[in-house]
């Protein structure tokens, strides 16, 4: 047996070590996960590192206009969720369209995810502008006035630039849904460079306040949107998949049976999605509690375990992709042979990553230039996630991916909803009254979430119900 496989080419070879009893060419060759993954790793590269060069720049400008910049953009996230987790669920529906190579579908799709993400970010973009102070006092209270002064010339550009986010989003997730990851890369590299360079020169050359960050990040973004949906326009066919044509666009006309399916998909997301980042906030203020070292020694380990799921959430996005184009050939079985194929090389890359992580932390929590005590504990809550993130992260947060994929986001919606509020949220409160762990505490609330989400993905994924669903009508 083990001569048999030693011959056997390295799609073969898989399909021997994943069980799979097809022979016939599989959706996705090696060569084709190769092209769509590693694009995705180096675009969730970017972003982290457009947040932390944001984060330096800002610094300059004093800590009345970072605390503006926060707040802005701790609404920012919420909105841009929104417009991820729509253009989610187009892709998804797209992708079952590509799977089928009907291209007639492919292209309506296209438009109505368009449609759908423009037409939610201008109502977000006028109610915005229309009660812009109202709203940030209404979340903020009375904070200081000159961060209160900051905050509104920052959100006031953020609200101008919510539609141009929406297209992005959107053009990009089709991208994605064709298997092109390619151009959501060099975008999202554009954007960067933009972005970054515009803060340079607006901060340090021209002496701007905060407009200075929120100007060439609208024009960034602006820039970025109007390349993505030219390059939509020239309709191009990718290694064999049909193009995403969106011409006649202008021409407005509303299916509403495809909306729907975005928004079957997209909704639950969005939901799932704001939940989780209302569920972190609420734990945070229980970190407060426990003094400025806590506080301090959280937002260190925080912004490090970025770069600890970093493939991992790369893999979600090809999940998305692969799941989709599988099951729009109408064949379950490929579905789950390359999402096991999938899952084994997130946990093999998350282990490769993860390991040199461990043993290099100290160095880089040097950066931050904590005392000794404050150190360790962000050493303490940043193992606690790096070794978790090995283990349990993968099918807590890529797993769903493939039920996303499925049309199956309901479920994953009211799982993660249920194991935010009564583990991470509920034993946070527990385990900071009722032990004497701190501020640790609450990152092994985490992972008890963590560990729920897993179990119940797991089970549903092993038992097909998501089968039911993976179709649209």
């Amino acid at each position: 047996m083990s001569r048999k496989i030693e011959g056997l080419g390295v799609g073969n070879r898989w399909n021997a070590i994943l069980g799979s009893k097809s022979a016939a060419r599989h959706v996705f060759t090696n060569r084709d996960l190769i092209a769509l993954i590693i694009p995705l790793v180096i675009e969730q590269l970017l972003v982290i590192t457009l947040g932390l060069s944001d984060i330096i720049m800002v610094a300059q400008l004093g800590e009345e206009s970072v605390s503006a910049v926060s707040l802005g953009d701790s609404i920012n996230v919420l909105i841009s969720g929104l417009f991820n987790a729509l253009a989610t669920g187009g892709a998804v529906v797209c992708a079952h369209y590509f799977g089928s190579k009907n291209r007639e579908m492919i292209s309506l799709t296209a438009k109505q995810l368009v449609y759908a993400t423009f037409g939610l970010s201008l109502v977000i973009t006028i109610a915005g502008v229309s009660f812009q102070r109202q709203l940030l006092h209404l979340i903020f209270g009375a904070v200081d006035a000159r961060v209160m002064t900051d905050a509104n010339t920052y959100f006031f550009y953020s609200l101008l630039s919510y539609p141009l986010i929406a297209l992005y989003s959107a053009a990009a997730a089709l991208f994605r849904a064709q298997g092109n990851s390619r151009v959501s890369m060099f975008a999202s590299l554009l954007v960067n460079i933009l972005n970054i360079g515009g803060n340079a020169f607006c901060i340090y050359g021209l002496r701007m306040g905060v407009e200075g960050v929120a100007i060439p990040t609208f024009f960034a973004r602006g820039i970025a949107a109007v390349l993505l949906v030219v390059l939509l326009y020239q309709a191009r066919p990718y290694r064999g998949k049909p193009p995403v044509d969106i011409k006649g666009i202008l021409k407005v006309r509303l299916n509403f049976r495809i909306i729907k399916n975005i928004l079957g998909i997209g909704i639950p997301n969005g939901i799932e999605n704001s939940v989780f980042q209302i569920g972190k906030i609420l734990v945070l203020t229980l970190i407060a509690g426990f003094g400025t070292s806590a506080v301090a020694a959280n937002a260190a380990a925080a912004t490090l375990v970025n770069f600890n799921c970093l493939p991992g959430i790369a893999m979600s996005l090809a999940l998305i992709t692969v799941i989709g184009q599988a099951l729009g050939t109408g064949n379950t079985e490929e579905a789950v042979y390359l999402n096991r194929k999938l899952m084994i090389i997130t946990y093999i890359v998350m282990t490769a990553l993860n390991i040199p992580l461990v043993f290099t932390v100290k160095y880089q929590l040097a950066v931050f230039n904590l005392r000794p005590e404050t150190t360790e504990l962000a050493m303490m809550m940043y193992l606690v996630h790096n070794i978790s993130s090995i283990l349990i992260w993968p099918i807590s947060f890529v797993l769903p991916a493939s039920l996303r994929a499925a049309n199956d986001a309901k479920f994953t919606m009211i799982v993660s909803f249920a194991s935010m509020w009564i583990m991470r949220v509920g034993l946070s409160y527990i385990f900071a009254r009722y032990t004497e762990w701190g501020a640790l505490s609450i990152w092994i609330a985490m992972i008890c979430d963590w560990i729920v989400r897993s179990i119940a993905f797991s089970i549903r994924w092993k038992h097909g119900k998501w089968k039911v669903h993976s179709n649209f009508s």
